[in-house]
């Protein structure tokens, strides 16, 4: 009996060491976890990348008080956002830009958008404003805040000479070129589906398909087109007034009501001097030649005639 008692009592021990031992690594591991999570704990640079991705845009004083203004802006649209031979941003938008810059007391960073991307980098706050030659649409400003304008637009349609667009309806049944998230990929996918659309992000990927025939025809807005078939032998515009007549307009964040207003007094105060009119003799002027008036494309005071 006394034998079976030690036995038990030994049993006993040894359970209550084996369960020590197990609370002690427990308790050792919780503490290694917590190490480490503390050691992989978010540095102020991948914080500070949370918040420039969190769709807050800034405020007027937050763009006057970092001393930069950052616009979205064409880099292969000339002549509206184009990058030159040195690397700078040049065209009518970029002319304005460097205004809005001027006026803010502030320097310019440019970024190069694609045309599907405009709302997107407004809406998640990678830029203050855009300035993408972009057509003010109804659906469009159900997601972000736009301007008034200074600028109108319609469609247009550029194809070779040897075989020339003169009406919409002659492509039924063709290849038409078109960029992803423009007004001409909308219009023709509403009014015209019997055409094929071969579509592209960028517009040099657009035009250069239409240089290597494989496409009829190519559609955006109709004062480039007409800048781009003057720049490029054996090629017209057909169809030089497509749709509606619309508006060109800046854009910032749906609700940045502080940051829009600005840019309102901002193009009444520019049309008062006929600034757009002076944009236009500076960067549109010298590749459109007789080709197009001033009257014809310039909007002055955000009001159009």
């Amino acid at each position: 009996m006394k034998k079976t008692s030690k036995l038990i009592a030994l049993l006993l021990s040894i359970t209550l060491m084996v369960i020590s031992l197990v609370a002690c690594q427990e308790s050792s591991d919780t503490k290694d976890t917590a190490g480490k999570s503390e050691t992989a704990a978010p540095s102020d640079t991948a914080a500070n990348d949370v918040a420039a991705d969190s769709g807050t845009a800034r405020t007027l004083d937050q763009i006057k008080e970092s001393g930069k203004v950052v616009i979205g802006v064409f880099s292969d649209k000339k002549p509206f956002g184009y990058v030159d031979e040195n690397g700078v941003y040049q065209g009518y938008d970029v002319y304005y830009g460097n205004r809005i810059a001027k006026d803010l007391g502030v320097e310019v960073e440019y970024v190069p958008v694609e045309a599907a991307s405009r709302v997107e980098y407004l809406v998640t706050a990678k830029v203050d404003i855009i300035l993408a030659n972009f057509t003010v649409t109804k659906e469009r400003a159900e997601q972000v805040d736009f301007a008034l304008p200074y600028m109108k637009v319609a469609l247009g349609i550029v194809s070779p000479d040897t075989a020339l667009i003169t009406d919409a309806s002659q492509l039924n049944g063709k290849t038409l070129i078109v960029s992803k998230g423009t007004t001409a990929e909308t219009y023709f996918t509403e009014n015209f589906p019997e055409v094929k659309l071969l579509k592209f992000d960028q517009y040099s990927e657009a035009y250069n398909a239409l240089l290597d025939g494989r496409g009829d025809a190519l559609s955006t807005d109709n004062t480039e087109v007409l800048a781009w078939a003057l720049e490029n032998k054996g090629f017209s515009v057909g169809v030089e007034t497509l749709g509606s007549l619309d508006t060109i307009a800046g854009a910032v964040q749906k609700g940045n009501t502080e940051l829009l207003n600005w840019l309102n007094d901002e193009i009444k105060t520019l049309g008062e001097e006929q600034f757009f009119h002076a944009a236009y003799e500076a960067t549109l002027a010298p590749v459109y030649g007789d080709a197009a008036s001033p009257d014809s494309l310039v909007v002055e005071g955000g009001i159009v005639e």
